[in-house]
């Protein structure tokens, strides 16, 4: 939840020469353009999805959120370039985060449009559609994070069953890396578990481009632990993700969230001192007496801004208390502090020194 550089308020994308957000089909490069579709109710402002040109028709990566606003926009924006929904002939999803995934399900049922994802959000789409589901998923989380007034808050303001008009299985499970053919280009398809089990990012090494989703954003950091059903150790595969998009040629970011940025090297470097640096705040606040991920959070600094805990709103607040129960997690997967169930949530403590693996 921090930033670096410009902050994605004011960030202009070199592709647009405007603000990131701005409604349009920015071309990136021959072939590919940028759209931004809103999101409403959300500090993101908007998602961009990318539209990659060939002689039998789109692609597109990623397909925003299901929601009117958004699909007309979509449509303005594809009529501007000459298209339409039905040239859309495949969608390469990076995970299956209702931004991301929703208005490719939909609209890929709607035209016959291949829609691929990873095979590692499978069991989150299979939880979201579940008949048997009475609540949002996620309140479980907070509770085991210890942030029950807040998980009581969440289902009070909309924690009720997920639509499943808009939580449509894919055509494609995409499995390990692989290499896919759009047109004249060649992406690798390169699975990055971390901000989800089934994150995929796709690099155009001949174009020098690395469609990111929400594995590298440029001005925040993804973030981690908001994923149903929960992985024992979400931070720990993110960071392992980093590493491995880091051994790829340095590329222009072209993320989900925010400007096209130059070097996929330099980001993925300064995420991977942010969670270093947070995994020793969070020890830290652990050395003496045991504590909940949302005791913890409430003990670090959140965004640019370095807000407290408490001035962040309650949607935030949930993040940020199950992202810090990632950190702890993470502690003890490494041998530096250890983990106790309780009703109360996962308590963590710092284990003794000369323990750690």
């Amino acid at each position: 939840m921090s930033s670096s550089t410009t902050p994605t308020a004011y960030a202009v994308s070199p592709d647009s020469g405007e603000h990131w957000s701005k409604e349009g089909a920015w071309r990136v490069t021959d072939g590919i353009h940028r759209i931004p579709l809103p999101l409403p109710m959300d500090g993101l402002k908007a998602i961009n999805v990318y539209v990659l040109e060939t002689a039998d028709g789109l692609t597109l990566i990623d397909g925003g959120w299901a929601i009117e606003v958004a699909r007309d926009l979509l449509e303005r924006c594809l009529r501007d370039i000459g298209y339409g929904f039905g040239d859309i002939r495949r969608f390469l999803v990076t995970h299956v985060h209702r931004d991301h995934f929703t208005m490719a399900t939909v609209l890929g049922h709607e035209y016959g449009a291949d829609v691929a994802l990873g095979l590692g959000d499978k069991p989150a789409l299979d939880l979201l559609n579940d008949p048997t589901l009475d609540e949002s998923p996620f309140l479980e989380v907070l509770r085991t994070a210890g942030a029950h007034e807040l998980a009581e808050l969440w289902a009070a303001g909309g924690g009720e069953r997920p639509d499943p008009a808009i939580w449509l299985l894919p055509d494609t499970w995409l499995e390990g890396d692989q290499r896919i053919a759009v047109g004249t280009r060649t992406l690798d398809a390169v699975h990055t578990p971390g901000h989800t089990p089934g994150h995929y990012v796709f690099a155009d090494r001949g174009a020098g481009l690395l469609f990111a989703g929400d594995h590298v954003l440029p001005t925040i950091t993804p973030s981690i632990g908001f994923t149903v059903p929960p992985t024992p150790d979400p931070l720990g595969d993110f960071m392992a993700s980093l590493t491995k998009v880091r051994a790829l040629p340095d590329l222009q970011i072209l993320p989900a969230h925010g400007p096209v940025a130059p070097s996929s090297h330099a980001r993925v470097d300064e995420l991977l001192s942010f969670h270093d640096d947070r995994l020793e705040q969070s020890l830290a606040a652990i050395a003496d007496a045991p504590a909940t991920g949302f005791t913890v959070a409430h003990q670090l600094a959140w965004t640019r801004h370095e807000k407290s805990y408490d001035e962040l709103d309650p949607f935030s607040q949930g993040m940020a208390a199950m992202e810090t129960k990632a950190h702890l997690e993470l502690l003890v997967a490494r041998g530096r502090a250890t983990r106790e169930e309780t009703p109360g949530g996962v308590l963590f403590s710092a284990a003794p020194i000369g323990s750690s693996a």
